[in-house]
């Protein structure tokens, strides 16, 4: 009970009914209780609707475009995730499922690192489902404990979103793949982005002009695609200034295919890699068999290739590629994916 009380002290609101409560902070893998699914199926449209009026009243200028893209930045998974870590609600989940407090202590130290008291887009980590749900549960706990009256929950509710998120910080922080596009259409050129997926994560990769020139992975597509567009914008601006890369990197054609396991492949990357190498005298690339697997007339390789930067330091980066049936294949694989690090794309 003590812990219901704390929660009711970081709401600033004393529940009627500690049932909804309860109920509110327990995920389906907790067996002593009733899970919160259905009252988030309830907040989620009550916080909905509650920052739709408070929108409308507020900016009595901005088109419904605006006002959509406003609504959508104030009630994304990764808005709600925040108000929970802010105020300390995850910390009072209850759960059995132990992987889930690692993936939220990862993006707690995550959100600890972020410059903006505001994030409009999702950051560096992808936010865990979980902690939107429970603050969307809660809302329908208020909700309810209130008597179903809209008015009332908006001003009790209010203060646990705030700070809202505003025009002036939605300025302030432009939608990465939004100003990629508008970056590009600026200076004539036509932007691409793709997406493919291996066994655990999705790959994003941006090409401009046919030439890719960013890419980034994730658990989650869409924040693959925020992070792959953040680093193309800060490429974009290296490459279209006059200041901009030595020509040996900034000149360097990296053609893309997806071969038959739907892996992204440079096209010749080990002579792409060779030629990087000697342009920036380091020693040639070695590789290794990282891993082989499977019957004699079947086999599977795994390549790792390293790059020495600093030979006298010892200094070096290693990396490898994807599972391929043939050695060459392998190699191959492992190039493009040190090009990828070591060129930034």
């Amino acid at each position: 009970m003590r812990e219901m009380e704390e929660v009711e002290r970081i709401l600033g609101y004393r529940f009627r009914n500690w049932k909804l409560l309860e109920e509110a902070l327990s995920h389906s893998s907790f067996t002593k209780g009733v899970s919160y699914e259905r009252l988030e199926f309830v907040g989620d449209p009550i916080i909905r609707l509650a920052i739709s009026k408070h929108l409308f009243l507020a900016y009595p200028k901005l088109d419904p475009g605006q006002l959509s893209g406003l609504l959508d930045a104030n009630v994304s998974t990764e808005k709600l995730a925040r108000v929970a870590i802010r105020h300390g609600l995850h910390r009072f989940i209850r759960h059995s499922f132990p992987p889930l407090r690692d993936q939220i202590e990862l993006f707690v130290h995550a959100v600890a690192l972020e410059n903006y008291s505001v994030v409009a887009h999702g950051g560096s980590v992808g936010a865990p489902k979980v902690l939107a749900d429970i603050v969307e549960s809660i809302a329908g706990a208020i909700y309810f404990d209130l008597g179903s009256d809209l008015e009332i929950f908006w001003k009790k509710f209010r203060v646990i979103l705030e700070p809202i998120v505003t025009p002036g910080d939605l300025e302030q922080q432009p939608h990465p793949v939004t100003e990629l596009f508008k970056v590009c259409q600026k200076w004539g050129k036509l932007p691409e982005i793709k997406s493919v997926r291996n066994e655990t994560d999705s790959i994003a990769y941006v090409f401009v002009d046919g030439q890719c020139i960013a890419s980034a992975s994730s658990v989650k597509k869409d924040l693959a695609k925020l992070e792959a567009a953040k680093i193309a914008l800060d490429r974009l601006q290296s490459m279209l200034s006059p200041t901009s890369m030595s020509p040996s990197i900034s000149d360097m054609q990296l053609n893309f295919y997806t071969d038959d396991n739907g892996d992204m492949i440079i096209e010749t990357a080990k002579q792409k890699l060779n030629e990087l190498c000697q342009n920036k005298k380091w020693p040639k690339p070695e590789y290794r068999i990282a891993e082989e697997s499977g019957p004699s007339h079947k086999k599977r390789f795994v390549s790792s290739v390293k790059i020495t930067i600093k030979e006298e330091e010892g200094v070096f980066l290693l990396t490898n590629g994807y599972e391929k049936s043939k050695l060459k294949d392998a190699e191959n694989s492992a190039a493009s994916m040190m090009l990828i690090i070591l060129l930034g794309v």
